[in-house]
């Protein structure tokens, strides 16, 4: 991780082993030391605001468990906000799709069992609050507000960029923002998370942290 402040003891906070067990067994796409960038975010916004933490995009629950964790480590609590139906690219016929998370007497993806599972096995259902839905219907209903948002939902520019547009305004003055998968170049991936990358730059956030593909940035006073 490029940390671009110096950090404290809580920027550099790390799960304990069990914790990265479940993380690493879990279904999922991020890498471990993207996770661990994660982590150490989520128990330094949490810890020093004593808010919420949020993620936009859940799948079967391996940031959750992460996210889960550092709520336990700092008194708050993880909300996670998805559908469970899966994004564009898991779709059948695309290059993520899962066959066996179809729901086959629906014949729809349905990750919210597997989510479920997951936290169980790692023991930290309790430390969640998870919010089934559409991002932009629960945002607009959402009232508190939050250490960090994590955005890793659906990577069109509807979507991601729904995603900030409806989640940002809950974000506390000098919260986190957290975006997965930017790719300044698009011979590496999609563009929607990195349009809303420079969006949050031009709109006061600083860089915090580049770790691989993920940007931790932190509101400034406006």
């Amino acid at each position: 991780m490029t940390d671009l402040h110096q950090p404290d003891a809580r920027s550099t906070a790390r799960p304990e082993p069990a914790v990265l067990a479940a993380f690493e067994a879990a279904t999922g796409f991020m890498p471990l030391d993207e996770g661990l960038a994660l982590y150490a975010a989520a128990v330094e916004a949490a810890g020093r605001t004593g808010l919420p933490v949020l993620e936009i995009g859940t799948y079967c629950g391996r940031s959750a468990i992460l996210l889960a964790d550092a709520a336990r480590r700092t008194g708050t609590v993880a909300l996670t906000v998805d559908h469970h139906r899966g994004s564009e690219e898991q779709q059948p016929g695309w290059e993520y799709h899962d066959p066996s998370l179809v729901d086959p007497e629906v014949g729809r993806m349905d990750t919210l069992p597997p989510f479920r599972r997951t936290l169980f096995h790692a023991g930290l259902e309790e430390h969640v609050v998870a919010l089934v839905g559409r991002s932009p219907q629960i945002a607009a209903l959402w009232g508190g507000r939050l250490a960090l948002v994590f955005i890793d939902g659906g990577h069109t520019d509807e979507h991601a960029g729904g995603d900030y547009a409806g989640w940002v305004p809950h974000l506390a003055e000098d919260g986190l923002l957290v975006v997965h998968d930017v790719f300044p170049d698009p011979a590496d991936g999609g563009q929607a998370p990195y349009r809303v990358y420079l969006r949050a730059l031009a709109e006061g956030f600083e860089e915090v942290s580049v770790t691989g593909s993920l940007r931790v940035l932190r509101r400034t006073a406006r």
